[in-house]
């Protein structure tokens, strides 16, 4: 199934601490677009054991995108009940540092007596003072890895889900450019022979006080060579047959499985080469104005494209 490069996961697990005190584990998974696929793992010190596995299951299911673990934790609010059976459930007071930051504190009013007096939530969150339970670590490692790959399961989903709207978008477009395709390329050679027409005109008209000597009339037929071999070289039936090539690859693509995003950014190259020469060809303002808007197209498609793993 083809699929976007971007998406997003999360997913919970819960960790006891010990003391009958449990945390509500939250883990998300954020993918955009990359050129290559670039992990990187943003988890607590107690989380970090996990990384390796995910790293893995990453690599096993993604070829592409910039993809980031993202986990954080916090008491569950159930806790409350614990802490008021055992005073010690949610943590202990570490005195000697208590005592050590008190004693800092009154130094530092010392030299800045208008400074204001720590709060108890910065007394609280200073490093150490507040011994935490942080449960084993085998624990954090199993509940890390449920939720990770839990929350990368939703991730791609959603990256399924987009890569199929994109699949739909990109299908409108190339139909409309088959549109274009099918009503310009009849018309090509009335066109091509209009020109031919319109030039030889202006030609013999230049050369008609030379028509009644031998030289004009040798020099009007080598004209009437060049602007035939000019026809020729204006000719786009090939530019034409590549645009159609192009566009079933395209959808053979669309319709396939596995990763396309770098085959269609190639697909999405070729389009345009076959589109611009188009243009430089070009013998009439209609052929001009086609070959414009099959170029706004390609480049409305090379934009979806980026998208696509």
């Amino acid at each position: 199934m083809i699929s976007s490069m971007t998406g997003y996961g999360s997913a919970s697990r819960q960790v006891s601490l010990g003391a009958g005190v449990v945390a509500d584990l939250q883990v998300e998974c954020r993918a955009v677009n990359s050129r290559f696929l670039d992990l990187g793992f943003r988890l607590p010190d107690e989380c970090r054991g996990a990384e390796p596995a995910l790293r893995e299951a990453v690599t096993q299911q993604l070829s592409r995108g910039k993809v980031e673990f993202r986990a954080a934790w916090r008491v569950n609010a159930a806790a409350a009940g614990a802490a008021k059976a055992n005073p010690h459930a949610l943590g202990a007071l570490n005195s000697d540092r208590l005592t050590a930051l008190h004693t800092l504190q009154e130094q530092a009013q010392h030299v800045f007596p208008t400074a204001e007096a720590l709060r108890m939530s910065d007394i609280l969150r200073w490093p150490g003072i507040v011994s935490e339970p942080r449960g084993e670590e085998e624990g954090w490692i199993a509940a890390t890895l449920e939720a990770g790959r839990a929350a990368l399961a939703v991730l791609m989903e959603s990256r399924h889900s987009e890569g199929k709207a994109l699949s739909v978008v990109l299908g409108n477009i190339t139909s409309k450019m088959r549109e274009i395709v099918k009503t310009i390329e009849p018309q090509v050679p009335q066109y091509v022979a209009q020109y031919q027409e319109k030039l030889t005109a202006r030609l013999a008209e230049a050369l008609a006080s030379q028509e009644q000597s031998k030289g004009g009339i040798e020099l009007m037929e080598r004209i009437r060579q060049e602007v035939v071999l000019y026809a020729v070289r204006i000719d786009v039936a090939e530019e034409f047959a590549r645009l159609k090539t192009h566009l079933q690859a395209v959808d053979t693509a669309l319709t396939g499985k596995g990763p396309v995003g770098k085959r269609l950014d190639f697909l999405m190259q070729e389009l345009n080469r076959e589109a611009n020469t188009l243009s430089s060809k070009s013998v009439s303002e209609e052929c001009t104005q086609a070959a414009l808007e099959l170029k706004l197209l390609i480049e409305q498609m090379r934009e979806q494209v980026q998208n696509l793993e």
